[in-house]
């Protein structure tokens, strides 16, 4: 019996996980999301307001805020028109999107579920321009797309619960579930520390790109952005946005191998 309780486990988590597999859009990459939407939905609500109580967003009169709301809002309408087209709308379902920017002088940014986003001040000297900006909130939006998050939660919980259902877990381990949050979409202590892995990383280069391109910004300029965030970790320290990145010199070998299928989705808006 003890055996055959083993096996239904077994049973049910990999049935679990055949059922969870999806595909990441324009990737392909084929993943396991076992946390339902509308739980991460709802944690991202209160986990995002309370960031920003703790971290008040900048004054809307001020030009880098409006910068940023601007570069994000015309991404994510790129995005919903492409996700829209593909049949792929279930992807942003309940999505909200808003962008803020933190008065904090840390190299960073990041999105939650919902399309919740914050970039933090400290890393609009890196990206200089609009472009330079749709480069970070493009690669920012795709985590939350592909649903990295999600996979991150998953395997989480997996680790931690063993056979309990995700479900229980969730109910029963909400401390513990807070802080898988917290780290699977980088938010801690006030500063954002991306915990996603290097797979992850590489493939929200990707299609941040090419969210960049469908919104009418020029994917190359993904390079000179990404060759300033390199001269930002100088001195031996490291911007807190490339803490679990790729190498530099890898990171900018992918993308100029990724540049012609960005530019191939290139939308000149006027």
């Amino acid at each position: 019996m003890k055996y055959l309780n083993k096996f239904v486990i077994t049973t049910i988590i990999i049935t679990l996980i055949v059922i969870a597999c999806a595909k990441v859009p324009i990737s392909g990459r084929r993943q396991v999301t076992l946390v339902p939407e509308s739980e991460l939905l709802s944690m991202s609500l209160v986990q995002y307001k309370s960031f920003l109580t703790e971290n008040p967003p900048m004054s809307e009169q001020i030009e880098q805020t409006k910068q940023v709301k601007r570069v994000g809002n015309r991404i994510a309408n790129a995005v919903e028109r492409y996700l829209k087209k593909e049949g792929q709308s279930n992807r942003i379902k309940n999505f909200k999107w808003e962008f803020n920017l933190v008065n904090q002088d840390v190299v960073n940014a990041w999105c939650m579920p919902g399309g919740k986003v914050v970039v933090y001040k400290g890393i609009l000297p890196v990206t200089q321009s609009d472009a330079g900006l749709a480069v970070v909130m493009g690669h920012e939006i795709a985590h939350a797309i592909a649903r990295h998050g999600n996979e991150r939660m998953s395997q989480g919980i997996l680790a931690a619960a063993g056979g309990a259902a995700i479900s229980a877990y969730m109910k029963d381990k909400p401390q513990e579930t807070q802080a898988l949050f917290l780290g699977a979409y980088g938010i801690g202590a006030g500063v954002g520390i991306l915990a996603f892995g290097r797979n992850q990383e590489s493939e929200a280069d990707k299609l941040g790109m090419v969210f960049m391109a469908m919104a009418g910004y020029e994917p190359k300029e993904a390079i000179p952005f990404w060759e300033r965030m390199k001269s930002a970790g100088g001195g031996g320290g490291v911007p807190e946005f490339l803490s679990t990145h790729p190498s530099h010199d890898t990171r900018i070998g992918r993308i100029q191998e990724w540049l012609p299928t960005a530019e191939s989705y290139f939308t000149k808006e006027d």
